[in-house]
């Protein structure tokens, strides 16, 4: 029971990190820059530059935005073909990861025996921390961008210092939670990483000693004290003990008076 409510709980939380990573795509302000009104100003004049993965914006104070769509795949920022890329990698292998852990759920009818659906629940959490992995890198390299020109003290002309907007941090909350989702699906079936080792019982002196079946060869309990010879030694000295308890068991005699006297 425990073990379904952990899978359960994985799935859920594990989806909802994808479903951040899926909307921060398609959402605005992932960098934004404010203009005007600082300075103790008493004219309010603001205009903010916007951009996201594929536009740059800019909407004044009369709240009018105008946008530039970006163009061809060829001709855009090569940080900003990486980050789609990363993040388009990262959807494709949460896509499998959600599909495989379905399937592996012990709450789910399909997958076939137990072991056969921990292991497709153990290959769906390398999904989900590998497609974690990637939508991380995808950020954190936008966000490197965006602080190198923000802490640079010669900024060319005609450059804006930009701040980071919403959709860097959801996307990293939603990273976060599929991370947290890959390990809960491990530690469900962390038999399969790690399986149980058998014993066998081995009888000598003393009772049974307990040894791991991979073990070949002379060992301490094999080489040196072999339990049939030790059963036999015993035996042995049984008997010839009997045979001396025997020898030594002598019928009274007579002394002579000769005897006694000496």
């Amino acid at each position: 029971m425990r073990k379904r409510l952990i899978q359960i709980f994985g799935f859920l939380i594990s989806s909802l990190g994808w479903l951040f990573v899926l909307c921060t795509m398609a959402m605005d302000y992932w960098r934004i820059s404010q203009l005007g009104g600082q300075g103790g100003s008493f004219i309010i004049k603001v205009a903010w530059y916007w951009s996201n993965l594929w536009k740059d914006c800019f909407t004044d104070s009369t709240a009018v935005t105008n946008c530039r769509d970006f163009p061809v795949l060829w001709s855009v920022s090569y940080y900003v073909q990486a980050v789609r890329g990363l993040l388009m990698c990262g959807l494709t292998l949460g896509f499998f990861a959600v599909v495989c852990c379905f399937i592996g759920m012990e709450c789910t009818y399909i997958g076939g025996a137990e072991k056969t659906k921990d292991k497709v629940v153990f290959a769906g959490s390398v999904f989900h921390l590998a497609g974690g992995v990637s939508d991380i890198a995808a950020y954190c390299l936008y966000i490197n961008r965006i602080a190198r020109k923000a802490f640079t003290d010669r900024l060319p002309p005609g450059e804006l210092r930009y701040d980071l907007g919403p959709p860097i941090f959801l996307g990293l909350v939603g990273c976060f939670f599929i991370m947290f989702g890959a390990v809960l699906y491990a530690v469900t079936v962390y038999r399969v990483i790690l399986p149980e080792r058998k014993v066998v019982q081995v009888y000598g002196v003393g009772g049974p000693t307990y040894m791991a079946p991979a073990s070949r060869g002379r060992t301490l309990y094999t080489g040196y004290y072999d339990a049939s010879r030790l059963y036999r030694t015993s035996v042995g000295s049984g008997q010839s003990s009997s045979k001396i308890s025997r020898l030594s068991q002598t019928t009274p005699t007579k002394l002579s008076q000769r005897d006694a006297f000496v």
